[in-house]
């Protein structure tokens, strides 16, 4: 588990010269530019992130960003496992393939990204525990713009994990919001609730929450084409959105741009308004490129497979990708209710699984073997909210890659999902579904 204590915590403003950046843990003068949390006003010209690299020494890994504005910063690490982040307020990226590190020296990797509305992030990851030194900033020069220079050094795991965790000052801001997002019930409970106005059930309409995976700093799975995951599910949910609100239903996204969204964020949106479904979008990727097919996968703590059980664990590593702190976690009492609402929720996600692998069908391939599956996805842990978790296809295979491309195959799945949603509530028949399609044809 993450540590709760605040680590080296560096509010740096970029100037022109090394003496004029702030010390460890000292806040500087704030300006509408400088929050990292803060939105941008719609007129702000955002600073932008050029380049990127990494230089491996015996000593120390050097890291480099080259950016065109001076900015307010914060640096920090967190473990289990081992990250270095970098918040930055919202930027644009222009990186053109930035080289990847070798893998030998402290980096194994790093990604970046919007994080959320306002605030951008460089996430690390770590081969070992190291300890970031103040960060240097190099004027510009040659060409080049200002450069943000972090060394990272080795440490030993106790001192490391000792200073691992949110800045303190983050996590109360991060706190106080989520419990005055509350309702009563889910308060005293400590269960965490929505963060958004709550909408309420009008007449017969009911109300589907789709949630386009990923996002942002997570890009997902890369397909052999170079699809990105969090793109096809973005266009997929927006698609479905708009067939679901002309047969008359209610619906909301989780996110409608390419942000990040935590997962629990997103089980707390379709509490927050009421949903009658939760709907994940999600595309799959397989060492095995032969493999192929949608499938739609249910809530199970235990999992249906072990390939299910494998799924799950790595579209439950979103989070951890997007440099998120997962210390808090829900109290035992509140654990054991869940389990018990949870269990007429689980009976009616099933029955929705079902009927999307049957729509689903007619219009694209559907893997072979046990196309409803289940396994303990987080975003599915609404304990009163029925949701599923819907894999497109394999993005690692040449042909669902492909037709995952056109916008007829798109159009398509959106028809199919939406039909399974009108049988759920009873709009239509499993017959008359399945002909109404057929006809289309």
């Amino acid at each position: 588990m993450i540590r709760i204590s605040a680590i080296l915590t560096c509010l740096l403003f970029l100037a022109p010269s090394v003496d004029a950046w702030g010390q460890g843990g000292q806040t500087l003068p704030d300006s509408p530019r400088d929050a990292p949390d803060r939105g941008q006003s719609p007129n702000q010209v955002l600073p932008v992130v050029m380049d990127a690299r990494i230089g491996e020494h015996p000593d120390r890994t050097r890291f480099v960003v080259e950016v065109s504005d001076p900015f307010r910063l914060r640096i920090f690490t967190l473990s289990n496992p081992d990250r270095v982040v970098i918040d930055m307020p919202e930027v644009l990226w222009r990186l053109n393939g930035p080289p990847r590190p070798s893998g030998r020296g402290l980096v194994k990797s790093y990604r970046y990204g919007l994080f959320r509305a306002g605030n951008s992030r460089f996430v690390i990851d770590l081969n070992a525990p190291a300890t970031a030194a103040e960060p240097m900033i190099l004027p510009p020069e040659d060409g080049h713009g200002y450069r943000l220079v972090v060394d990272l050094f080795p440490t030993d795991e106790a001192k490391f994990d000792h200073m691992a965790g949110w800045p303190s000052d983050l996590r109360a801001k991060e706190a106080s919001e989520q419990v005055a997002s509350l309702p009563p019930a889910a308060a005293q409970l400590l269960l965490p609730a929505p963060p958004t106005a709550v909408a309420t059930h009008g007449s017969s309409n009911r109300i589907i929450v789709i949630d386009a995976g990923h996002g942002g700093i997570d890009s997902g799975t890369t397909g052999v084409d170079g699809t990105m995951e969090k793109d096809l599910v973005l266009d997929e949910a927006l698609r479905l959105r708009n067939v679901l609100q002309r047969r008359g239903y209610i619906v909301h996204l989780t996110r409608e741009t390419d942000v990040y969204i935590p997962l629990r964020e997103r089980v707390n949106i379709a509490r927050g308004f009421d949903a009658d479904l939760f709907i994940s979008l999600h595309a799959d990727s397989n060492p095995d490129s032969s493999v192929s097919g949608a499938s739609v996968y249910t809530l199970s703590e235990s999992g249906s497979d072990k390939e299910a059980a494998a799924l799950a664990r790595k579209e439950n590593q979103s989070d951890i990708i997007a440099g998120v702190d997962l210390s808090a976690q829900s109290s035992p009492v509140a654990s054991i209710l869940i389990d018990l609402a949870q269990r007429d929720t689980m009976n009616r996600s099933g029955r929705f699984a079902e009927t999307a692998v049957e729509e689903l069908s007619v219009a694209t391939d559907i893997l072979p073997r046990e196309p409803h599956r289940s396994a303990a996805f987080v975003v599915l842990k609404a304990p009163d909210v029925p949701a599923v978790l819907v894999e497109l296809g394999y993005l690692s295979n040449a042909r669902d890659c492909a037709q995952a491309r056109t916008n007829v195959w798109r159009d398509g799945i959106a028809s199919a999902i939406s039909d399974a949603v009108d049988r759920q509530f009873g709009a239509q028949g499993p017959a008359s579904a399945v002909a109404t399609k057929q006809a289309a044809e």
